[in-house]
């Protein structure tokens, strides 16, 4: 059964406002796997490490779900970036998980996290996202209750599942599943889930008006916008 979320409930914006306000009183069994990769030669150093408003684009992506999450998973593609993240992380509570498989494809990476996980519903996020916001990470784990996962959809029906929330062990199975068969990216971890839930990217805008939260970099371009979109809003906030 596939559900769908077109605009916000009162009943949970105040379950997610909880969970902001309370310090974590009622955040319980939620993990955050934020999944890295090798990045390509024309940055010139790790992606991960890349300063944004003189902060690296990792912690920028950790920073955003503290007090949403109980545990912090990086996945990363080998252990010499889990030592250097570690080092720059902002948390001490950040632990890291190794993705083995050479091909790096998102949904080896998601499988690790899932088997890492101790929380019974985890966030999975790309660690190239240094705008995401924890109001909209806080709204998908409040929608979460009950469902196999909740996943960001576009009026186009393109979906975001790495900006998701998932069932941890449901997801762990149709992900092992996925990659039995030869499945390559977390949209095959999805089409086998029952009771998704899809949550439109129209009630999202209400929290986060133009979808900074999906805002990734790829490239060194990518990087520039980001510099120019941090600047706009600390102007706004003058």
């Amino acid at each position: 059964m596939v559900y769908e979320i077109s605009k916000i409930s009162s009943a949970i914006l105040f379950s997610a406002s909880l969970v902001i306000k309370g310090e974590g009183a009622i955040c319980l069994d939620r993990s955050a796997i934020i999944l890295a990769k090798r990045s390509p030669a024309n940055f010139g150093e790790d992606r991960g490490l890349l300063k944004l408003d003189s902060k690296p684009l990792l912690n920028h992506v950790v920073d955003a779900v503290k007090g949403v999450v109980d545990e912090v998973l990086v996945v990363t593609s080998s252990n010499e970036q889990a030592d250097l993240y570690a080092k720059t992380v902002s948390s001490a509570n950040v632990q890291f998980a190794i993705n083995v498989d050479e091909s790096e494809d998102s949904l080896a990476g998601a499988l690790t996290g899932f088997e890492a996980a101790h929380g019974k519903y985890s966030l999975l996020l790309p660690f190239d996202a240094p705008f995401v916001s924890k109001e909209v990470v806080t709204l998908l784990f409040g929608c979460c209750v009950g469902m196999s996962a909740v996943i960001p959809r576009w009026p186009s029906r393109q979906i975001e599942p790495l900006h998701a929330v998932y069932q941890t062990a449901q997801a762990l199975e149709a992900a092992k599943e996925a990659l039995a068969i030869g499945e390559l990216e977390v949209e095959a971890i999805v089409s086998r889930m029952k009771g998704v839930r899809y949550l439109s990217t129209l009630v999202l805008e209400q929290l986060d008006p133009g979808f900074r939260t999906f805002f990734r970099i790829s490239t060194p371009l990518d990087l520039k916008k980001a510099m120019a979109m941090t600047k706009h809003r600390k102007t706004e906030s003058r």
